[in-house]
């Protein structure tokens, strides 16, 4: 039995090798993008394992969205093109569930989306094209309906923000906003949705929007930067309300 199971240790510790070896390739750009990889095969004999072993090291990279199987006579593996959301949706998930478990708190939360969404709006302000313009609107405009649910103002505030993080020009801010935006705004908008007006949030944001237009950055930051104190005083005041009924139910 111990040899069994040291055998299956070293297994997976082989896998996650060669795994690493293979996404080092792919990074590096060795492996290209849409390029198949050697048949299973081929990788073991390369690496002296076997094709178990191989195929455990090739879950480990589709688990990461590095690569893809395809089936068919033109089938095997390849490696994925880069992707913004699946990157960053790996990412939200941890993020998610710190803030669940309070890993995060709300003056972390708030100061993080505050610094880096100052920097957006006043990119967005700079570089927004008349197409980016048309999607943050867009966007408001679905806000203004009073039939749709929560969940959905809550996607849609999400989609707001990533509208301006778009038109920021800028990849990389618009990776760590996805990150941001989709588990931080989900997060405290489950909390908080039921004391929030949505009349003000609409109002906040078409604020912003105008700002954009206009091309002034200081009012896009400054109508921003009172959105997320709204934003912040709701969710101080769910907590209170939370930790009361809290303390009712204990007394109870």
């Amino acid at each position: 039995m111990e040899d069994a199971k040291q055998a299956v240790q070293a297994t997976k510790s082989l896998a996650h090798q060669i795994a690493t070896s293979l996404q080092q390739e792919i990074v590096q750009g060795t492996l290209s993008v849409e390029a198949r990889l050697p048949s299973e095969a081929e990788i073991a004999q390369r690496f002296g394992v076997s094709q178990p072993t191989v195929r455990e090291a090739l879950k480990i990279l589709a688990a990461k969205k590095l690569v893809r199987s395809k089936r068919g006579p033109n089938g095997g593996v390849f490696v994925n093109a880069p992707s913004l959301t699946a990157a960053s949706q790996m990412l939200q998930e941890m993020t998610t569930w710190f803030v669940g478990l309070g890993v995060f708190g709300l003056n972390e939360i708030v100061e993080a989306r505050l610094l880096l969404g100052r920097t957006c709006v006043q990119l967005a302000a700079e570089r927004a094209t008349t197409e980016d313009l048309e999607t943050i609107e867009a966007t408001l405009e679905a806000f203004e309906r009073d039939d749709i649910s929560d969940e959905e103002f809550c996607r849609l505030d999400v989609a707001f923000h990533h509208a301006i993080a778009q038109a920021t020009g800028n990849n990389e801010l618009r990776f760590i906003m996805l990150v941001v935006n989709d588990s931080l705004i989900p997060a405290t908008n489950m909390i908080s949705f039921r004391f929030r007006e949505r009349g003000r949030v609409v109002s906040l944001h078409a604020d912003i929007l105008e700002a954009l237009r206009a091309r002034d950055a200081s009012a896009a930051t400054a109508a921003f930067e009172e959105l997320i104190a709204y934003q912040s005083s709701v969710y101080e005041k769910a907590l209170s309300a939370r930790q009361g009924d809290g303390a009712q139910r204990q007394e109870a």
